[in-house]
């Protein structure tokens, strides 16, 4: 009888291989989250490049409607602010601010195209990462998105 009192008392608590199986399902299911995790990331990033083009939007149609026309390519450049360009006078004065500074990409390389086609038509374009296929632009380096030349816009927003 004593040796069977020993024996329970040595199998009290879990071996090495059962510690290191429920060690690697937990590492799994860790892995396999991270993954879920990129593309909550990716529509994250595509829903804010949807919203500042529309922020864009409207800060150019604020300007046109008081300014007449849209303004060139020059005046709304990257990080830029866009401001009044003082024609006319009255209803334009360089004072006016209609947006402080141009929204960048949340990935760095990346860029938001605005051209102006006319002047009253413009576009903006944009590369998001859960859209297959190119909507080319019209404009300076079209269906380019990118500094460095290498990423195709595919989504593209016209004046109303």
């Amino acid at each position: 009888m004593p040796t069977t009192m020993m024996t329970k008392k040595l199998k009290i608590g879990f071996t090495l291989i059962e510690l290191l199986v429920v060690i690697s399902i937990i590492g799994i299911l860790i892995a396999l989250s991270g993954f879920g995790l990129q593309g909550a990331r990716k529509s994250a990033r595509d829903a804010r490049r949807k919203a500042d083009i529309e922020q864009m939007r409207s800060a150019l149609e604020l300007y046109k409607s008081d300014c007449g026309d849209y303004p060139p390519n020059s005046s709304f450049g990257g990080g830029s602010s866009l401001t009044g360009d003082g024609t006319p006078s009255t209803t334009c004065p360089v004072t006016n601010v209609y947006m402080a500074s141009r929204p960048d990409d949340p990935v760095s390389p990346q860029i938001y195209r605005y051209n102006q086609l006319t002047s009253t038509t413009y576009e903006i374009c944009a590369a998001l990462e859960n859209s297959g296929g190119n909507v080319p632009c019209a404009g300076a380096n079209p269906g380019i998105c990118s500094g460095s030349g290498s990423i195709a816009c595919n989504y593209r927003v016209t004046n109303p």
